[in-house]
């Protein structure tokens, strides 16, 4: 295992998507998807342009989904581009502390806990969204199997509801078509992940080293260490405090406007999938809509919970340095040593946290507040259509 919390799987994400900074290849790669995006998302709204007034509301709705779930990993794309130089920063945050708590026992089980903790998440977050966008084609092939009157091609269902600037006319350019799309939106599940894997990835990472500074709080302010403490051991202490802080604040950076964003967008597409999926119940073809829609619907869910629980998970271990400070025996020991405990438990008051456009934060509360938004509109159309 390389010493880095970052798994094989995000560190190629990281450089296929071009958001790995000052490498050779991020220009090429930066390129092809603005190209690949910017077509697809021409085509995907030209859908929704074209068939606003169509009879069947839930196919509109699953194209309404389906591009802005594409519009999503095209937003955060851009602003984790224009980031490099903080995610940068991230890195050689990073990696300076793998290199700094090597020879430590302690400090280097639980930096390694945190990477195999990482590792198996960002395992589970790619799986579950590859699951997804399968199961959404298989659901699209099924629907077109199931349905006698879409024996031509240009009457078929395609993967991704598109307005594409040609007829398909042939059983070729089906298949062709179909191809070209399923290898789209399995680039586009696996782009969404890499995002959140990375998220949840430099979470973990400073939540790690939130853990060893308060092993160092513990046994620096112990009645063993009274007559050992001393001038260096104090100022490591405020580094080390003033790096997490540091890490914590360019998350917040990278990540505030991705996840405003991310609500906004998750909340309508959480709303049009569960009308889909509630409107197809009483439907002859309602076992390939849910094949297609119900595991889009859970992967949503699930995405706005990874943005909240990191928050709120944050926030938690944030608060857990103050309570550290002041459990330790610092008044045991004389004012000049205990006072930089006191500072740092006036520091700690201060929650470090992830927010949404740095308006609300990103707690478990708020994403509950996603799914009664959500729930709400979904009750709204039922009840117009």
């Amino acid at each position: 295992m390389g010493m880095t919390t970052l798994s094989r799987l995000v560190r190629f994400g990281l450089h296929i998507y071009g958001i790995r900074p000052y490498v050779a290849s991020t220009v090429v790669f930066r390129l092809y998807w603005i190209i690949m995006l910017s077509m697809a998302q021409v085509f995907q709204y030209r859908y929704v342009v074209m068939n606003i007034h169509m009879d069947d509301f839930s196919e509109y709705m699953d194209g309404v989904s389906s591009a802005m779930a594409s519009s999503l990993l095209y937003i955060k794309l851009i602003i984790l581009w224009t980031h490099q130089r903080i995610f940068s920063d991230l890195l050689q945050i990073m990696s300076s502390d793998w290199q700094d708590y090597t020879l430590n026992h302690y400090s280097s089980h639980v930096m390694t806990k945190a990477a195999n903790l990482a590792r198996r998440t960002s395992r589970w977050i790619v799986g579950m969204q590859m699951a997804s966008g399968t199961f959404y084609s298989v659901g699209v092939l099924a629907s077109n199997a199931n349905s006698p009157e879409k024996l031509e091609p240009y009457e078929r269902e395609l993967i991704l509801k598109m307005g594409l600037p040609f007829n398909i006319s042939t059983d070729f350019i089906y298949k062709a078509v179909q191809t070209a799309q399923f290898y789209h939106l399995s680039l586009i599940c696996y782009g969404i992940t890499i995002v959140n894997s990375l998220l949840v990835t430099l979470i973990l990472h400073v939540c790690g080293q939130i853990d060893i500074l308060r092993e160092c709080l513990t046994k620096i302010f112990s009645k063993n260490s009274a007559n050992s403490i001393n001038e260096i051991m104090m100022q490591s202490l405020i580094r080390k405090h003033q790096r997490i802080i540091v890490f914590a604040e360019n998350i917040e950076t990278l990540y505030t406007y991705i996840a405003l964003m991310m609500l906004l967008s998750n909340t309508i597409i959480i709303c049009c999938l569960g009308f889909i999926i509630v409107t197809s119940l009483d439907t002859p073809n309602a076992a390939a809509i849910l094949v297609k829609s119900m595991l889009f619907y859970i992967s949503m869910n699930v995405e706005a919970f990874i943005y909240c629980f990191s928050g709120e998970y944050l926030s938690a271990k944030s608060k857990m340095i103050g309570n550290a400070a002041y459990d330790s025996l610092w008044y045991d020991f004389p004012a000049k040593k205990s006072r930089t405990v006191l500072f740092l438990i006036v520091r700690s008051q201060k929650r470090l946290t992830i927010t949404s456009g740095r308006i609300v934060d990103l707690s478990l509360e708020q994403f509950t507040s996603v799914i009664k938004a959500s729930l709400s509109y979904i009750s709204v159309l039922l009840a117009m259509y």
